[in-house]
């Protein structure tokens, strides 16, 4: 009876130990899961990240807000050259997308760390018609996993990304927005051809 006893209490302990076990192998493969997403780079075929980020009049915006639309998501700062080069013909891409299709949408986040002030003086000087978000923190700029400025990332109408740049372009030349006039005239594609057609380039 005494051995009975035993053994069931035995195979009991095998139980709670195998259970203790299973227990901290999940929490060691969800850290590491954690980590390796934290690392890795938003990239095409990618849902797009949310976010929500104030203008310089201080009004909240989501991303979110923005499905059902060809969003051109890009990453700015005053102090930055390039992005000065390329503003004009973002400005030139904005009003002529604008009027041809009521589903587009051009949003830029500045991410300087400075007051909306210095930010405003910037796109007067510009004469900016398009939203101006303040990534003021750089909380967006770490989600989106940017390394530098300017980055755009082309975000189609189910929220997926379909292009992302790094670096300026001249916005005006049409090779520039073939991307973003494919996604308003045939609608998305699968977030699998976006990364397939990445990785063919």
């Amino acid at each position: 009876m005494q051995d009975t006893r035993d053994e069931s209490k035995g195979s009991s302990n095998k139980v709670v130990i195998g259970i203790v076990v299973a227990i901290i192998i999940t929490i060691v493969l969800l850290i590491i899961l954690g980590q390796r997403q934290k690392f890795e780079p938003v990239l095409e075929g990618k849902t797009a990240p949310d976010f929500t980020l104030s203008d310089l009049k201080g009004k909240l915006v989501n991303l979110s807000d923005y499905k059902g639309k060809v969003v051109f998501l890009n990453f700015w700062a005053t102090w930055c050259k390039p992005c000065e080069e390329e503003m004009p013909s973002m400005q030139i891409m904005y009003d002529v997308l604008k009027k041809q299709y009521q589903n587009f949408e051009l949003l830029a986040v500045s991410v300087d760390s400075k007051g909306p002030d210095v930010v405003e003086t910037f796109i007067k000087k510009y004469g900016v018609t398009f939203p101006i978000l303040h990534d003021r923190k750089g909380y967006v700029k770490e989600v989106y996993k940017t390394t530098g400025v300017p980055e755009t990332f082309i975000i189609d109408q189910n929220g997926v990304i379909a292009e992302k740049i790094w670096g300026p372009r001249n916005w005006s030349r049409q090779e520039s927005v073939k991307t973003i006039i494919v996604l308003l005239t045939n609608g998305p594609s699968t977030p699998d051809k976006y990364a397939q057609r990445k990785a063919a380039y």
